[in-house]
C-alpha cells in the first residue's frame, strides 16, 4: 500500500511540474473601452469588490501564474467578463444594461457576489451592509451617475458603438 501512495505522489508531482511549463494563454487585460456610469462612491465599491472578475482591470495575483490556481483564476475571470464587463459597458444595449443591473442588484443583495471563494483571499472585497445597499440602490435605480458612457440606445450587441448624443 505504501508503494502505491509513493507512486501516486510522484505522478501528481510530475503532473504539477509539467503543468507549470505547458503553454497557457497569458493573463492579460484588454483595453478599457468605457467605464460604467457610476458616482465616485459606487465606482470605488465596484473597483474593490467586482473589477477583478468583471472588468479589463484585473489585478492578477502571483498565484494566477501557478498551476492549478492559474486554471481556476483565469477561468473565473474569463467567465466573469463574458457575463458582465464594466470595461466594455458601451457595448451593451439599453435593454441588456438594464437586465445586467437588475442581476447585479439581485446577486449583491442575496450575498452571492462577490463569490465566497474570491473573498477567502481578498478580504478587502467584502461588502459592508452600507456598501451592499449602495450597490443595490444604484443598480435598481438603473445605474448612471458621474463619468462613463451610457449603454447604446440602438444597434445590436457586439457592434462597434456609435456616437452618443
Amino acid at each position: 500500500m505504501r508503494r502505491w501512495i509513493k507512486v501516486l505522489l510522484v505522478v501528481l508531482g510530475a503532473l504539477l511540474v509539467l503543468g507549470q511549463v505547458l503553454p497557457f494563454p497569458r493573463a492579460e487585460n484588454p483595453p478599457v473601452e468605457a467605464e460604467v456610469p457610476a458616482p465616485p462612491q459606487v465606482r470605488a465599491v465596484l473597483r474593490a469588490a467586482c473589477y477583478d472578475c468583471h472588468s479589463n482591470e484585473t489585478a492578477w495575483p502571483w498565484y494566477s501564474g501557478v498551476v492549478p490556481a492559474k486554471w481556476l483564476v483565469r477561468n473565473h475571470v474569463r467567465e466573469g467578463r463574458e457575463h458582465l464587463n464594466f470595461s466594455t459597458w458601451n457595448r451593451y444595449s439599453a435593454d441588456r444594461a438594464a437586465h445586467l443591473l437588475e442581476e447585479v442588484a439581485e446577486e449583491v443583495e442575496k450575498g452571492s457576489m462577490p463569490l465566497r471563494s474570491y473573498l477567502l483571499l481578498h478580504h478587502e472585497a467584502r461588502l459592508s451592509p452600507e456598501a451592499r445597499r449602495l450597490l443595490v440602490d444604484w443598480a435598481r435605480a438603473g445605474g448612471g451617475g458621474e463619468e462613463g458612457r451610457r449603454p447604446r440606445e440602438e444597434g445590436r450587441e457586439g457592434e462597434a458603438p456609435g456616437p452618443l448624443p
